[in-house]
């Protein structure tokens, strides 16, 4: 689908019929029609600066930002102060580094304290900005190690984290991705067994991020998923299949997608993602997924 047909898709997915019944929390601005509750990784917004990305964000009807580079002292600093110019919340900030984890991953018990020392640095970075959600990555698999093993030692790497997040106020979500095409031998890689790992820990502190994107090249079946695993999210990503781009742009009809979680109502009050390379321009992009989402 090319860029114009994209727009005019979301154009007319803005028109649909509306939910009969609609929940408090849809109604997120006077005059806006009620929809998801949106957020965007900051790769979205391209180089610009803090200052004009979060200005382009909230223009657009955005209702936060994420997974900006906290580690960088003048950028976290940048992001403190001026998202008080704005009713915008940094709903995420990723707490280990990166997919692999160096020496901060979860499956490897002699890891465990890199990866409580990185969540201790992360909730710091994250109290500086209001943030309450960290996203985890499990790192790779282990070799030598059975898969029940390495589920064992996640589930004690997540449990030794809690006492920190309860303290804080705070959730760990744990990401989900695929191995088929840009994560080979990274360990979570079902929905179902970031669910298991979730049970194992038992805490409503952790919970799983459930990136549409990774699960319809693992599994599909999103609305299925969805429905079925929803009380174990604690947030979505989104990007169409193939190529990693808009909705509109791949497989995945999106506008069904958003209908079910949105049909879910306070069965998840959080937000959806967008974590893609926009093929369109960004403003026109933001745009046309801001009606998509929107019913």
């Amino acid at each position: 689908m090319n860029r114009r047909s994209f727009l005019s898709f979301a154009g007319a997915g803005a028109l649909a019929a509306r939910s009969p019944w609609i929940s408090i929390r849809h109604a997120f601005a006077a005059g806006r029609p009620p929809g998801l509750r949106l957020s965007l990784t900051w790769g979205i917004v391209g180089k610009r600066s803090v200052a004009d990305g979060l200005a382009l964000i909230h223009r657009h009807g955005y209702d936060g930002f994420e997974m900006f580079d906290w580690r960088n002292a003048s950028i976290l600093a940048a992001f403190a102060e001026e998202k008080k110019k704005y009713p915008l919340e940094c709903v995420c900030l990723v707490a280990n580094k990166g997919v692999t984890a160096p020496g901060c991953g979860l499956v490897n018990p002699r890891e465990r304290e890199g990866f409580l020392e990185q969540m201790q640095l992360a909730v710091n970075a994250a109290k500086r900005v209001d943030c309450k959600r960290l996203v985890v990555l499990t790192g790779n698999e282990l070799g030598g190690l059975s898969r029940e093993e390495q589920m064992s030692n996640a589930a004690s790497a997540l449990r030794a984290a809690v006492p920190l997040l309860e303290k804080n106020g705070m959730t760990a979500v744990v990401e989900v991705l695929n191995t088929y095409v840009d994560h080979a031998g990274y360990f979570l890689y079902y929905v179902r067994d970031g669910a298991a790992l979730v049970d194992r820990v038992g805490s409503p502190n952790v919970r799983i991020l459930f990136d549409l994107y990774h699960t319809q090249i693992m599994e599909g079946n999103l609305i299925e998923k969805i429905r079925m695993f929803i009380g174990y999210v604690g947030h979505f990503h989104f990007a169409d299949v193939p190529g990693r781009h808009e909705p509109g742009t791949g497989e995945i009809n999106y506008r069904n997608v958003f209908k079910a979680i949105y049909d879910l109502g306070d069965r998840y009050p959080g937000y959806v993602s967008l974590e893609y390379g926009p093929l369109a321009p960004v403003e026109e992009n933001l745009a046309a997924v801001r009606k998509l989402t929107q019913f």
